[in-house]
């Protein structure tokens, strides 16, 4: 048994970090603050992590993990209703650790570890995305050329990446608060597959595709 306490202390030191960056944003929180929250010595906090910057690898670290797998889903995706769910996920995993997003530029700019894999996460999210619209075009539900293809799945990327930034600017002292998630997600995902209608192969599958938006959007009212 006492060979697992440092193991369910280093987890609990990470999920109560997660709390204060995402509630807070990385810079404005401590590690003599982690240690208070947590009723801990700093001397207890150093022994599982040696510096914020080796908490802020380890929950980046967790990030990837998580958003590579979902990424490698995309080109499962075959219809609007898998589009909408995929779209969705990614800015799940995205508000569940909402304080990267919050505090990109800073943290890329001092971190040489999420700088080259933060990187490597957005190359595959552009690919994802170029995945799922390929299979889409291949289904006959979007009518778009190639370098459309290219253009709209960086755009995709950018707004995936951006979206809580945005949000943090229309109202910052509540946008990051869990209890306002709902509506940040379904915000984001709604903004992404606007950039999809205009190439849907019909007319019905642009209303389609709103209707499921609208419907969706209600119920985190």
């Amino acid at each position: 048994m006492a060979k697992k306490a440092p193991r369910r202390t280093a987890e609990r030191i990470a999920e109560v970090t997660l709390g204060l960056f995402n509630r807070f944003g990385e810079p404005n929180v401590s590690t003599t603050l982690i240690s208070a929250e947590l009723s801990i010595s700093p001397g207890n906090l150093y022994y599982h992590f040696a510096s914020k910057d080796a908490l802020v690898n380890h929950l980046f670290d967790q990030y990837e993990s998580a958003m590579l797998a979902l990424l490698d889903a995309a080109p499962d995706v075959q219809d609007i209703e898998d589009a909408w769910f995929f779209l969705h996920s990614l800015f799940e995993r995205v508000w569940n650790h909402r304080f990267l997003y919050r505090d990109l530029n800073n943290l890329l700019s001092g971190n040489r570890h999420l700088e080259m894999h933060f990187h490597a996460v957005l190359t595959r999210k552009t690919h994802a995305f170029r995945q799922m619209l390929e299979s889409l075009a291949a289904a006959g539900l979007m009518r778009i050329d190639p370098d459309s293809i290219e253009t709209l799945s960086a755009s995709m990327s950018v707004m995936v990446t951006y979206w809580l930034s945005y949000e943090y600017v229309r109202d910052p002292r509540h946008a990051m608060e869990p209890a306002n998630s709902g509506l940040a997600l379904t915000r984001g995902a709604q903004h992404v597959l606007a950039l999809l209608t205009p190439y849907m192969a019909s007319a019905d599958l642009q209303n389609h595709l709103r209707g499921l938006s609208t419907a969706y959007s209600a119920t985190q009212r």
